[in-house]
């Protein structure tokens, strides 16, 4: 939109100074299209354009035949087509020519979809862009699930939208709303729909996911796909994605996803629940569902158990691939085919339905996830593998390890030392700081041992670090693999500041005052007479 001021100087410099309208959109800096608009509203009558010959015109009508029976056809097929009959002009051009002729379709009505309370809820997946894991760039997916009625909202964030992350998106949806409603409406997605087949005169054939079938008659709902390329039939969980993606991902800053997570469940039970629901604006959203929950089912006694089955082959070496990383499993399963079952959190290995490994799931690429006890198994059954593991370990660990050990080889420095001395220094202080100290010494030309621990040290020195301790535990994944969550010292600060104030109170005063003395009717003589003067 221009001003009121701007419209009137375009009128007046056309009619008193007859400018012409390229003139005036050139001299102005406004659109001629803009100045054909104020001029048309004044009343002024649209130039009419000459009538000229185009080298498309002998094309015309096999263009309008060919674009009534085919609306869809792309225009470079079609311009592929008319050159076959003649036409000499550029496809440039000829795009703009199609879209003249194109047949427009006709506007489409759609009726107000309304719900029961408890009836329906709408699921689906939305793209937020791409997340960082070590080497692997992941989709970051937000799960989005909202109860038609009273629109209220669940929203958690996955690392993709594999059927593990789906499955836990619906248990922890059914879990916060408390209740599960009768009908979940889906997309055509492949983790709901394997196959729709059209029928003339019946409904599509729709082949559900099996996975789906199980969770929707564990948690007792109906799962419905919406037709092919109609998502107004789920408009409400279209909209609630809009929602999320303007009132909390923009601008939205997190440190990594389980505090965008955090965030995100904060947000649904607070801004989003209290906002004015559309169905009903005098009441919010919090209010709709509290009015809903006895309308919608009653949650099982137990959680769905959300895993992801996939079937993998081991082979030579003891590892299996999933989800772009290699998982270790014992020795004894090499050459085998085996099941794997992966939550978000885990992957669990099994063979013949008992379980041989468990795992913490890595969202990286090409990484390497261990249990020691499996590679040491190996190791003391193939004595000579013991410096090719090492040199592998390093490997993944510190990718600059391979040049050092190359260098090294040529000069003729004990392989095995150097390996084992490499090994002992990332057990020590880490894989990060093992590969900057390797990368400095290489810079230096320096390929021993000492080099690199000259490096560490330095390094170490330059952040104020504490050298590290070594700590021995069990062999035991309990133990070894335990989790310990730091807690708040303030509590302890207190403890030993009320010990101080009890021992301060029981402790005698060191320098007491003295008493005055009181004086005695007995004397050390024995004697009870008066002295006789």
């Amino acid at each position: 939109m221009i001003s009121r001021e701007l419209e009137a100087e375009i009128l007046r410099l056309y009619y008193a100074e007859h400018w012409r309208i390229g003139t005036l959109a050139r001299q102005l800096s406004v659109h001629h299209d803009t100045v054909r608009r104020v001029l048309t509203q004044a009343g002024i009558p649209a130039a009419e354009q000459s009538a000229r010959g185009s080298m498309a015109d002998p094309f015309v009508p096999f263009i309008q035949d060919t674009l009534a029976r085919y609306p869809s056809l792309r225009a470079s097929r079609l311009y592929d087509m008319v050159r076959e009959r003649g036409y000499p002009g550029r496809p440039d051009h000829f795009r703009a020519i199609v879209a003249r002729y194109r047949p427009r379709p006709a506007a489409e009505a759609y009726l107000r979809l309304r719900t029961l309370p408890g009836d329906q809820g709408q699921c689906d997946w939305a793209h937020f862009g791409r997340f960082a894991v070590g080497k692997a760039l992941r989709p970051l997916m937000a799960f989005v699930m909202v109860l038609s009625y009273s629109r209220h909202l669940f929203l958690r964030f996955y690392q993709g939208a594999a059927m593990s992350a789906f499955l836990d998106g619906h248990v922890r949806a059914f879990g916060a709303f408390g209740c599960v409603p009768r009908t979940v409406l889906y997309d055509n997605l492949r983790s709901a729909v394997l196959e729709r087949v059209h029928l003339e005169r019946a409904p599509d054939a729709i082949r559900f996911h099996p996975t789906l079938l199980e969770l929707s008659a564990w948690y007792r709902f109906a799962p419905r796909p919406v037709a092919v390329a109609r998502g107004n039939e789920k408009g409400r969980v279209e909209r609630a994605i809009r929602f999320v993606r303007e009132r909390f991902f923009a601008a939205r800053r997190f440190c990594d996803l389980e505090d965008l997570n955090a965030q995100a469940l904060a947000w649904c039970a607070g801004e989003a629940a209290d906002r004015p629901c559309p169905e009903d604006r005098s009441r919010t959203v919090r209010e709709c569902f509290q009015a809903e929950r006895s309308h919608l089912l009653a949650l099982p006694d137990e959680p769905f158990p959300a895993a992801e089955r996939v079937i993998v082959r081991a082979h030579k070496t003891p590892y299996v691939r999933f989800d772009l990383n290699d998982y270790s499993v014992p020795h004894t399963h090499v050459r085998r085919t085996l099941e794997v079952l992966a939550t978000v959190e885990t992957v669990r290995v099994l063979d013949a339905g008992a379980v041989i490994a468990t795992h913490p799931r890595s969202y990286d690429r090409g990484a390497q996830i261990e249990e020691p006890g499996h590679i040491k198994a190996l190791e003391a059954s193939k004595r000579a593998g013991r410096t090719h593991r090492a040199t592998d370990r390093l490997h993944y660990a510190a990718p600059s390890a391979g040049r050092l050990l190359q260098l090294a080889a040529l000069r003729g420095v004990h392989l095995g030392s150097l390996t084992r001395g490499l090994t002992e220094l990332l057990d020590t202080h880490g894989a990060a700081a093992l590969e900057a100290a390797i990368a400095a010494a290489l810079a230096e030309n320096a390929v021993h041992l000492p080099a690199v621990r000259h490096f560490i040290d330095l390094h170490r020195a330059q952040r104020g670090a504490s050298p590290p301790i070594p700590v021995t535990l069990p062999d035991d994944p309990r133990v070894r693999d335990l989790a310990v969550r730091p807690h708040d010292l303030a509590e302890y600060e207190k403890l030993a500041q009320e010990s101080s104030d009890e021992r301060s109170d029981a402790s005698p005063d060191p320098d007491p005052e003295p008493e005055p003395a009181k004086p005695d009717d007995t004397r050390g003589d024995g004697g009870g007479n008066d002295p006789v003067a």
